[in-house]
């Protein structure tokens, strides 16, 4: 070969190789469901600048990228980035300072958790949060008897597991300034004998937390990063808080901004006034990772505390009928301030009587405006004549674990009949044609394999009951993944950059340990995450 002929093929070499395109990672020899259009599975993508530049083959995109950096997959499921509809982020990593009361078998093991905390801490007020006297053998409220002996001079407040009802000693009652004589309306303040039990249900549990010291900056900061921790390990990338205000809004934006907190937060404002008049006379915020656009309100309260407002009595209390948290004129009235904005607004609904109130509502504001994508939280207990309210337009979301979880006494406070119309989620998914998927973490725990395993399995842990409850109602593998990613991103208005594996969108992943589209469904709530990606960032998993 001549020099000539030499420098030629060189140079023809030199070409070829430089003619491949540079990315940044090179993801292959995967199941990569990409929860596209046609759901598609892959075994290859590669990503650029933190969002997914091709899909394809491993073959082909090997071919095609010359990539800083490469993974070989071994043959494991990946799945886009996971998005929880409805959760409280903030509040979790608060309660990872708190006494922690979930799974307590009785109000003496509910003690005995809160002596051990205050002999390790000495706090000056104590809070903890998820007991649950549906798990107890005397499924009745508790008293503050105990708690007053216990801790005369030291507030205690202890909530239950659903936010919706707290336990307060006379020192927390005390401190602020709730006595039998005090006003209140939506809720209980309630009483036996005339003396006050220490609990309070709804409403009036603002005043105990407006007696409490509010966290300052450091603490704020150290709950966001704690909760994220843990998020990235279950897979999230993206969470929903249903109820944040002002502060801490700005606090998660600041800590985003120093890179700090790296999680994608979507954040609904707490319907507060500072916080509305606030918001809605701007523009909604939004950044790569945080996301402010909707306005969350209180419909009513929970089942499991008999505070969710319903059309006919409590089938376990007579002449019970939960309660509305607001009059009817003050939800209309910000529900039609929110129309008028820019905002979603995003309403607790549990009771068939509150999910009336917002559903008529919502189509009463909405009948000329087909993309505001309002949503309904919980979309509980629904009376057959109401489902038909639900669209694309209004968004049933919904939590699958509330219904292994409530499943045990859900018919006794409802009845056979109303029970058909709870927890319906296939109901809800045939009249609107998507269901956004969440788990209300810390009300419920926050791994989404055990929404997921209750969405399909409609099953505890143990396999109970045999067929499931109201299997009738289970979503399929597919609807529940995509009720998780994309829907629950359509939801947020974001299915544009993120739900889904395709070029263009948002470089957010999850690779497990097993592929939850094909396994056992009782090996799901096992699943564990081997690597959470975020922007292409590998934000957690070490192998």
């Amino acid at each position: 070969m001549n020099k000539i002929s030499y420098i030629l093929l060189l140079s023809f070499l030199l070409v070829s190789c430089n003619s491949k395109e540079k990315a940044d990672l090179l993801v292959y020899n995967a199941k990569v469901y990409t929860v596209d259009s046609s759901f598609s599975k892959q075994e290859a993508f590669v990503v650029k600048d933190g969002k997914f530049l091709a899909v394809g083959t491993s073959e082909d995109l090997k071919e095609q990228y010359d990539s800083d950096s490469t993974y070989d997959a071994g043959g494991k499921a990946i799945f886009p980035g996971l998005i929880d509809a409805h959760a409280h982020f903030y509040n979790f990593g608060l309660q990872q300072r708190r006494v922690d009361l979930t799974g307590t078998s009785s109000f003496a093991e509910v003690v005995t958790k809160i002596v051990r905390f205050q002999n390790k801490y000495q706090l000056d007020y104590i809070t903890g949060r998820g007991w649950d006297q549906n798990d107890w053998e005397i499924k009745e409220f508790p008293v503050k008897d105990t708690l007053d002996q216990l801790f005369p001079d030291t507030p205690v407040a202890i909530s239950r597991i659903d936010g919706h009802a707290i336990l307060a000693n006379q020192a927390a009652l005390d401190l602020a300034g709730i006595t039998t004589e005090t006003d209140f309306e939506g809720g209980d303040i309630e009483q036996k004998e005339g003396k006050l039990t220490g609990i309070l249900i709804d409403n009036p549990m603002e005043l105990i937390e407006k007696s409490q010291k509010a966290p300052d900056f450091s603490e704020r900061k150290t709950a966001l990063l704690a909760a994220e921790k843990i998020c990235f390990s279950y897979g999230l990338t993206t969470v929903d808080d249903a109820g944040l205000d002002r502060q801490v809004i700005e606090t998660i934006d600041s800590l985003q901004k120093t890179g700090e907190l790296k999680m994608r937060v979507y954040a609904m404002v707490a319907n507060t006034p500072q916080n509305l008049d606030y918001y809605l006379d701007r523009a909604p915020y939004k950044t790569d990772r945080l996301n402010v656009r909707s306005v969350k309100f209180y419909g009513d309260g929970a089942l499991g505390s008999r505070g969710a407002a319903l059309k006919e009595e409590y089938s376990d209390r007579h002449g019970h009928f939960g309660a509305l948290l607001s009059p009817v004129s003050e939800f209309k009235k910000i529900a039609e301030r929110v129309a008028k904005s820019e905002f979603q607004m995003n309403t607790h609904a549990i009771g068939d009587s509150a999910n009336y109130l917002v559903l008529k509502t919502y189509d009463s504001l909405l009948k000329d405006s087909p993309d505001r994508r309002w949503r309904v939280e919980h979309s509980q207990v629904i009376d057959s004549a109401d489902f038909h309210y639900f669209s694309k337009n209004i968004i049933p979301s919904v939590q699958p674990t509330h219904a292994t979880s409530d499943m045990y006494w859900a018919e006794d406070r409802l009845g056979e009949k109303r029970i058909k119309g709870a927890y319906a989620y296939q109901k809800l998914l045939d009249q609107a044609g998507l269901v956004a998927l969440g788990t209300d973490f810390p009300v419920e725990k926050v791994s989404p394999f055990l929404t997921f395993y209750a969405a399909v399995a409609r099953q505890d842990t143990q396999q109970f009951p045999e067929n499931g409850f109201m299997p009738e109602e289970a979503l399929s593998r597919e609807e529940t993944l995509k009720g998780m990613t994309i829907w629950a991103a359509f939801s947020n208005f974001e299915e544009n950059e993120k739900g889904s594996i395709e070029p263009g969108k948002l470089a957010d992943f999850v690779i497990l340990d097993r592929d939850i589209m094909e396994i056992a469904i009782d090996s799901v709530p096992q699943t564990q995450v081997v690597r959470t990606y975020l922007n292409g960032e590998k934000v957690y998993g070490s192998n």
